[in-house]
């Protein structure tokens, strides 16, 4: 459970999270992405008035332009990393990987700020991370199966400030008590549920969709009158965090994948900063991941910023994507 103080100082390393509900050896690692991100939801929070957030600052090495809210992310969760046993930090906002604490023994990959095109529109958004032990070199640390993660979370600011995090026994949910400044366990073990009533997916791109994908749209959207005898809802928020967070909490299915458009062979997310993460949230709380037939946590990045096209969600559906790929 949290702490609670009478003077909350978002300094204190006890303040952000219960360390009891941390393996010890990653508190420091987990305490520092806790205490910015608290830090982070304030300045959020503060809208327009803590100044253009979502203003266009460049572009990252991907060719996708970057908000100013992201690269404050990214220099904040790399600023409160250094000290804490964070050998190789990766972020969707560097090119490169940065050696942190030479004698780290983790390699953490962050996506410091995902969904920032929703910035400027009061949408939930987010911070994804995942964590490996430090390999012999930067890229053979975070270039190895996703099964390797030892912890994988986000962090969602919207209504609330949630942390979702894994360390391979469950997948757990904490609240951020905006008066204690405490991440506080609301649920110790998510439970995705199996029954699927919406599926999500960006339905602009249509036209580009392969068959199989066309296939499961196109059962959903038949309802109870199609090979589904049920009615699905079609949800789509364009936030990855925000997409992840309902599917855990109420269950469907998400899909990014593959498809005709020039650049999209391998679809748009990233394996090492968005699919494997969020692969092993989903796993840890009973649903599936795929890349449309493979799970997500038996692949292997091949490159740094390689995308993946990304299934997750409610088991069965998740299968029968697969069963529609052949």
């Amino acid at each position: 459970m949290g702490h609670n103080r009478d003077d909350p100082n978002p300094e204190d390393p006890m303040l952000a999270i219960d360390p009891a509900l941390i393996p010890e050896h990653l508190r420091p690692v987990i305490e520092a992405m806790c205490r910015t991100g608290a830090e982070l939801s304030r300045v959020i929070a503060k809208g327009p008035l803590a100044g253009k957030l979502g203003a266009g600052v460049g572009e990252n090495s991907d060719g996708d332009q970057q908000k100013a809210l992201d690269v404050m992310a990214d220099e904040m969760f790399e600023a409160a990393l250094r000290g804490t046993g964070v050998r190789y930090y990766a972020s969707e906002e560097q090119e490169t990987v940065l050696t942190l604490d030479p004698e780290g023994g983790y390699a953490l990959a962050t996506d410091p700020l995902d969904g920032s095109s929703n910035i400027d529109v009061n949408v939930t958004i987010g911070t994804i991370f995942s964590v490996f032990a430090a390999a012999e070199s930067a890229e053979a640390s975070f270039l190895r199966p996703a099964s390797d993660q030892i912890a994988a979370g986000y962090i969602a600011y919207g209504p609330q400030t949630l942390l979702a995090v894994t360390f391979g026994a469950g997948t757990m949910l904490f609240v951020l008590d905006p008066d204690s400044g405490s991440f506080v366990l609301s649920e110790d073990r998510m439970a995705l549920p199996e029954a699927a009533k919406e599926f999500s997916i960006n339905a602009s791109n249509r036209r580009h969709w392969t068959a199989p994908v066309r296939a499961y749209v196109e059962e959903c959207e038949a309802g109870r009158e199609g090979a589904k005898g049920k009615d699905m809802n079609f949800r789509w928020v364009g936030s990855l965090v925000a997409e992840t967070h309902r599917i855990l909490t109420r269950g469907g299915t998400f899909l990014y994948p593959a498809d005709a458009r020039p650049s999209y062979g391998n679809g748009r997310l990233r394996m090492v900063y968005e699919v494997a993460p969020m692969a092993f949230l989903v796993e840890q709380a009973g649903g599936k991941a795929t890349d449309g037939t493979r799970p997500i946590l038996s692949l292997t990045a091949e490159e740094l910023h390689e995308r993946r096209p990304f299934v997750f969600g409610s088991a069965e559906e998740v299968d029968r994507i697969a069963e529609l790929h052949g």
